[in-house]
């Protein structure tokens, strides 16, 4: 199987034997790309520092629609985690909370996306006195997609889909300004807070 991409036309072709499907063609201009097939991934175009960052609108806690688009002009840390309430997870989000001062201070929005529900997401909030955003990305999870935050995943042999713990700054103009994969979730913060010079 192989994946043909022409920037220049936008045209998708997936070529499997002899066969050639053509795939919608995106009705945005767009530097990445993921396909699945039967819930696995086929392939994917990797964002990269400097692209501008994929659009997207999801509900909160409080079903309320939260796009990327409504900070505009601002620096928006977005965060991918897999599950509300546990250990890692946790830790992460406490490390922008205990960052949330100095974060605020610069004017930095953060914003967690996560499959889990808005009832759940309360609970997390409350729980843990979170100051910031946390949405939901309902399987098959296309924002976290667009971002390259979810795939196949192992753990204890198994494989499934699931949520990779990736973060994201977008700088006030749109665009990727860092990408950091491979997270120590309880320092995810202060990495961010110290390469961004904040203070």
């Amino acid at each position: 199987m192989f994946l043909l991409w022409s920037k220049k036309d936008l045209r998708l072709f997936l070529v499997h034997w002899k066969l050639k499907y053509v795939l919608p063609i995106p009705s945005y201009l767009t530097k990445f790309l993921v396909i699945y097939s039967d819930s696995y991934l086929l392939c994917s175009m990797v964002l990269q520092i400097g692209d501008k960052a994929p659009q997207f609108t999801l509900k909160d806690a409080f079903e309320k629609e939260i796009s990327l688009s409504d900070f505009k002009g601002k620096r928006v840390i977005i965060y991918f985690y897999p599950k509300d309430n546990t250990p890692g997870c946790t830790k992460e989000a406490c490390n922008f909370r205990d960052n949330w001062d100095i974060l605020q201070r610069n004017d930095v929005i953060v914003i967690g996306i996560s499959k889990d529900n808005a009832s759940s997401h309360q609970k997390f909030i409350d729980k843990f006195e979170l100051p910031f955003i946390l949405l939901t990305d309902k399987v098959p999870c296309k924002v976290a997609s667009d971002y390259e935050s979810y795939g196949l995943k192992k753990f204890m042999g198994k494989e499934y889909m699931g949520m990779i713990r990736n973060t994201f700054v977008v700088d006030p103009s749109g665009n990727i300004e860092r990408i950091y994969s491979k997270v120590k979730a309880a320092i995810m913060a202060d990495h961010i807070v110290t390469d961004l010079q904040l203070s």
